[in-house]
């Protein structure tokens, strides 16, 4: 498995309505967090975007996942971009041993 690194930016127009989704976007997050294919996750810039690590085969499978994220899936994300990370130090943190 690869790991990516996925930005979100958020329009300030849709704060509303990510408000409204937010509760099962964090659900899927969730999720992916317990299938081991997000490693972390969390807002940047006081909340216009958010920084996503996940795991993937590659890059499609890794956007396909997040295809799947509510908040993609409501268009409340302005602009995604993905990066392949190659982790050298801290890898034993983000990636479970037995990965």
């Amino acid at each position: 498995m690869n790991i990516y690194a996925i930005n979100y930016v958020y329009d300030d127009s849709t704060a509303a309505s990510r408000d409204e989704v937010r509760p099962v976007h964090v659900e899927f997050l969730q999720e992916c967090f317990d299938n081991g294919r997000l490693l972390v996750s969390g807002p940047v810039d006081d909340g216009v975007g958010a920084l996503l690590v996940v795991t993937g085969e590659d890059e499609a499978d890794a956007l396909a996942l997040m295809d799947n994220d509510p908040f993609a899936q409501n268009a409340l994300i302005t602009e995604r971009d993905i990066r392949k990370w190659g982790v050298f130090f801290g890898k034993d943190k983000l990636v479970p041993a037995n990965a």
